[in-house]
């Protein structure tokens, strides 16, 4: 007997899933219910992949599939792909639920201590990577979704030194970068300007603010590099997921794909778990049997 021929079942049905667990303790012989999850043609665009992304999971289902998917180097620690402590500081302050999820590329840019020499990549192809002379960084930031063919826009990534108290970003870069038609922006550092951010309404996404500006402590010394935040390394092109309740993961570019496959499943799995321990069954034991 598959009871899914009479239910419509998924994977967020508590009435039927209460249903299946009498029907199990019952002893007749059934096959599991059949768990309806988000459909993803394989051919999907990038941005059909990313509507899918941000309509049916949280940046938690990203990290648990990433756990699953990278190799983490022996001895350290996985990050999964989360970039730590990212709160939003506008259009709205601290953690909400008010706010739209939020998945494009990345454009990258790495600061750097205002005395620090710029990296060679920088030095070497500064057209690319650098800054020539007389130019602001901000005005490259379109650069990346110019050239991107997919069409889905980005969103600028800033690795800020450790331990600075100067902010990064402010009103005028806001302004600019939202002129520019960026969908957010992630800054692994300080923003400042507060109340203009606010009213600017760009997504932004940080870790703390400051009064003081950029060049007290800092300069722009990369563009469209790796870089790193909270140690999870951001590539050009990767994904970054933005929700303004859960917090701000990366996937790498060559992982959306797989990424979305095996969520899913995983998800599946946890509500499995999740009903039968709202009906009784030991943490344990829902492990062992659904994970």
């Amino acid at each position: 007997m598959d009871i899914s021929s009479y239910f419509s079942i998924t994977s967020k049905s508590k009435f039927f899933s209460v249903q299946y667990y009498y029907l199990c303790k019952s002893k007749q012989h059934i096959a599991p219910p059949t768990v309806k999850t988000p459909h993803l043609n394989k051919m999907a665009t990038l941005n059909e992949q990313l509507a899918t992304l941000t309509a049916n999971y949280s940046p938690c289902d990203v990290s648990d599939a990433l756990v699953k998917l990278q190799k983490t180097p022996e001895g350290s620690t996985p990050r999964a792909g989360y970039l730590a402590d990212l709160v939003p500081f506008s259009p709205t302050t601290g953690r909400n639920e008010t706010m739209p999820r939020i998945a494009a590329p990345a454009t990258t840019f790495k600061f750097l201590a205002k005395d620090a020499s710029p990296p060679q990549i920088a030095t070497e192809n500064p057209q690319k990577h650098g800054f020539p002379p007389g130019k602001h960084w901000v005005d490259y930031v379109s650069e990346f979704q110019m050239s991107d063919s997919s069409g889905a826009g980005s969103i600028v990534v800033i690795e800020q030194p450790e331990n600075q108290y100067c902010a990064v970003t402010g009103g005028i870069m806001a302004t600019r970068m939202k002129a520019l038609g960026i969908k957010a922006t992630v800054v692994g550092g300080r923003v400042r300007d507060l109340k203009e951010l606010k009213a600017i309404g760009l997504p932004i996404f940080a870790r703390a603010s400051s009064t003081v500006g950029t060049s007290a402590e800092a300069k722009a010394g990369a563009r469209d590099v790796p870089i790193s935040i909270g140690g999870v390394t951001v590539s050009p092109g990767d994904i970054i997921f933005c929700d303004p309740l859960e917090g701000v993961v990366a996937i790498p570019r060559e992982l959306l794909g797989p990424v979305l496959e095996l969520m899913p499943k995983l998800t599946a799995m946890d509500e499995q778990a999740k009903e039968a321990v709202a009906q009784g069954m030991s943490v344990t034991d829902a492990f062992k049997k659904f994970r």
